[in-house]
């Protein structure tokens, strides 16, 4: 697939990227053989590929989410950069 280099200084643009012409060179060149690799991928037959979440294959180990007392509350408002009273003071967002 052929890619043009006012298409990398339309995708530098729009990533808010500023190249010197050696790079959008460089990322011309890397641009073209992503794209031709996707193009490969493709080309495959994965019908009978079932879907993968992990190749590792990692499974979830979730538990329940039970709510329990903490029993510290002035340890967590010590790191509060401020507070009033028992609770974290946040500067107001809402006018």
């Amino acid at each position: 697939m052929a890619i043009e280099e006012e298409d990398v200084r339309k995708i530098a643009k729009l990533a808010r990227l500023d190249l010197g012409p050696e790079e959008i060179k460089l990322f011309q060149s890397q641009l073209v053989k992503i794209l031709d690799s996707m193009a490969e991928l493709s080309a495959l037959d994965t019908d009978k590929v079932p879907p993968t979440n992990s190749v590792l294959g990692a499974v979830n180990r979730l538990r329940e989410d039970e709510p329990k007392p903490f029993g510290e509350p002035e340890r967590l408002l010590d790191n509060a950069p401020e507070r009033e009273g028992p609770y974290f003071k946040v500067p107001k967002v809402i006018e």
